[in-house]
């Protein structure tokens, strides 16, 4: 990717200090406040066009876990909620399989708002909006992202390899000081598209990892 968010640093630059953490009711509100300052200032959203509502993401603002996807589609357009499609509901599967509830994790996009006919967000989109994700993820600072699919494994990990070479291989998120682990892994979308002995194997793989990573082993 040929640019990243204004809040990212290459790994040459300084690392400005982090804030300081949020306590889990303070994060709650921080959240809120940066709902509303996005849908009024983010240079993407405000100024696209085609889609009904933002959808910005949700669920436990002091989750140890986020998945992040690229943007929302037909659904999620519709009801203004994350993951709530087809996909989603595949997502969901991978959460309860790992002993999770979708609302003890937090689900997010790159982009906000749907990108017309769901294709692929562009580079001057993600530069837009995705300074908004960058600023979730600072205040939920949780210990792993799971990137599902390709454009958001290279968001965030800054990088241009597809998810097959990066898939199952813990990767770390890096904002100023802050470090987070990063499993890359198949959209779900993928999944429902590509439903193998292979691919699900290949999926349920990596979200032992990230259990396993969230148990400390």
């Amino acid at each position: 990717m040929a640019s990243v968010a204004g809040s990212l640093f290459a790994a040459s630059d300084p690392a400005p200090p982090s804030p300081p953490e949020l306590a889990p009711d303070q994060k709650h509100a921080a959240l809120e406040e940066l709902r509303a300052r996005h849908d009024a200032q983010c240079p993407h959203c405000t100024t696209a066009r085609g889609h009904t509502r933002t959808v910005f993401g949700e669920g436990d603002a002091d989750a140890a876990l986020i998945f992040i996807g690229e943007a929302p589609g037909a659904e999620e357009d519709r009801t203004g909620r994350p993951f709530v499609g087809a996909a989603g509901k595949k997502l969901d599967q991978m959460i309860e399989a790992m002993g999770l509830r979708r609302e003890q994790v937090y689900i997010a996009n790159i982009l906000k708002s749907r990108p017309p006919d769901n294709r692929t967000p562009l580079g001057p989109e993600i530069d837009g909006c995705s300074p908004f994700l960058a600023e979730q993820v600072r205040i939920i600072r949780p210990r792993v992202i799971v990137a599902l699919g390709s454009p958001a494994a290279k968001f965030v990990l800054r990088t241009n390899e597809g998810i097959t070479r990066l898939r199952g291989q813990f990767a770390t998120y890096v904002d100023g000081t802050l470090r987070i682990a990063v499993m890359p892994t198949f959209h779900p979308a993928y999944l429902l598209r590509n439903y193998t002995v292979d691919t699900r194997t290949k999926v349920w793989a990596d979200m032992q990892a990230v259990m396993a990573r969230l148990a400390g082993r």
